[in-house]
């Protein structure tokens, strides 16, 4: 273990929506009457450019579900600071994650294409050294790097561990985080049983709560004085299990116990699952943590005067699950059903956009990749054509939305949607079809009603799939 420095030894002893409107069945069950009369169909506000490119702050809760917070109708989870970035901006209720585990949804958003275009993309989560995202691949970050932006990652990578991947080898300056899917949250042991938060390539030891932790760096970051500006990637563990809250530090060292004592990765991963624990009490602990750390930034982002020109995208890596709250959808992590894909996404950015409005649009992960890049004057590399279309012509000028069809494969299942449609193939092989504006719980199959259709979808499925790397025997 390298050698504890001046900082990391400071971090270890304690260092310093609205009513819906017309839209899909799912928003209108789903918002709550307290969200607030005053939501508006979005329309992009007519504005002269200021030439001054704006920073970017994505954030990416994990493993939250489509309803976990109040302004998309959870009734028993109270997330004000999220609820009032709405209000300030875009809520969208027809965002959708590049996939239905962690690692690929995140290498859809950092290459702005379908995890299967890559080796490591085809990994339903990373789960060992030997898979990761290529150093030599474009990145949302190297892109913008090359640009002129100062890129920086805090909190969870899960495209790769050292020695052969990072996020300082994908085109962030700088990364300080965990480089596996999941961790205890005051240990630090994670995925592959070993200690797990990093600066740079180096361990940083703080034991105090990883949420906690993230925010202060991500505060820290947010506040400098930058003399170009900026894309920060804040990735928080928070819903993710082990199912713990700020006040459990007891139930973290037993399970830090049980991933020390394990003989075998099925062991380690055992503990970290924690299916002995947690409850819908304790999972609301937990976003309503995630809720207070995101309002914590957003304060440091407005005390640094950078919060007009700073573009706030906010989304989940992919549906919830266990103490989750989807409702209506059906399905949840791990499947193509929307309440494995279908996800809270929040878009700000008072220099251009207005607030109190909810889009309906239908959109996914690798979508952002591409606005982030025009918004950012950024070009995609000729040789990794992006597989996401930009929104900024829609979100700026008022443009319609491009044309295309989203795209989905895991193992399991397969998914496309087209307009108001969605072919779905389940985990035994059926074909289903479903009217997602008339029937967003997909319980109506549409199948036997709709046989050219389905077939056309399928067919466009296809053609897709069949540019992609095959999945390893």
């Amino acid at each position: 273990m390298p050698e504890i420095s001046r900082r990391a030894f400071g971090g270890l002893v304690g260092g310093g929506a609205v009513t819906a409107v017309a839209g899909t069945a799912a928003t209108a069950e789903a918002v709550p009457a307290e969200a607030g009369p005053t939501e508006r169909p979005f329309k992009a506000r007519p504005a002269a450019a200021s030439g001054k490119r704006p920073n970017f702050l994505v954030i990416l809760g994990d493993d939250l579900g489509w309803a976990d917070l109040s302004s998309y109708g959870a009734p028993h989870i109270k997330t004000p600071n999220l609820d009032r970035l709405a209000r300030q901006g875009v809520r969208f209720t027809d965002a959708h994650s590049g996939s239905a585990t962690c690692s690929p949804t995140r290498f859809s958003l950092y290459t702005g294409r379908f995890p299967g275009r890559t080796p490591g993309g085809l990994a339903e989560p990373i789960a060992n050294r030997a898979q990761g995202l290529d150093p030599s691949h474009p990145t949302l970050a190297s892109l913008l790097k090359e640009s002129g932006y100062a890129t920086a990652l805090i909190g969870k990578w899960h495209c790769g561990w050292l020695p052969d991947y990072s996020p300082t080898k994908s085109g962030w300056d700088e990364f300080f985080g965990n480089f596996g899917g999941v961790l205890e949250y005051f240990s630090k042991l994670g995925q592959l049983g070993a200690y797990d938060l990093y600066e740079g390539d180096a361990e940083y030891k703080d034991l105090r709560y990883y949420t906690e932790v993230l925010t202060e760096r991500a505060v820290e970051y947010v506040g400098r004085k930058h003399d170009k500006p900026w894309l920060l990637n804040l990735n928080f563990t928070t819903p993710h299990w082990p199912w713990l809250a700020e006040d459990d530090q007891e139930t973290g060292a037993e399970i830090a116990a049980k991933i020390r004592a394990a003989k075998t990765q099925a062991e380690v991963s055992r503990a970290l699952n924690h299916f002995d624990g947690g409850s819908v009490e304790k999972y609301t602990q937990m976003v309503e943590s995630l809720d207070a750390a995101v309002g914590e930034v957003l304060a440091a982002l407005r005390r640094s005067g950078q919060e007009e020109n700073t573009v706030v995208l906010f989304a989940s890596d992919n549906g919830g699950e266990r103490y989750s709250y989807n409702w209506p959808l059906s399905g949840e992590k791990f499947v193509l059903l929307e309440g494995g894909i279908r996800v809270p996404t929040i878009l700000r950015w008072p220099a251009r956009i207005d607030g109190h409005q909810v889009s309906h649009e239908p959109l996914f992960s690798p979508d952002w990749t591409a606005t982030l890049l025009e918004l950012g004057g950024a070009r995609p590399d000729p040789a990794y054509p992006l597989d996401g279309k930009s929104l900024a012509g829609h979100l700026l000028r008022g443009e319609r939305v491009p044309e295309r069809d989203l795209f989905w494969r895991v193992r399991a299942n397969r998914a496309l949607r087209r307009g108001d449609w969605k072919y779905y193939r389940d985990a035994t092989g059926a074909d289903h079809l479903y009217n997602l504006t008339a029937d967003s719980r997909e319980q109506a199959d549409r199948t036997p009603d709709e046989p050219e259709l389905l077939a056309e979808l399928k067919a466009a499925w296809e053609r897709i799939n069949a540019g992609l790397l095959p999945y390893p025997s």
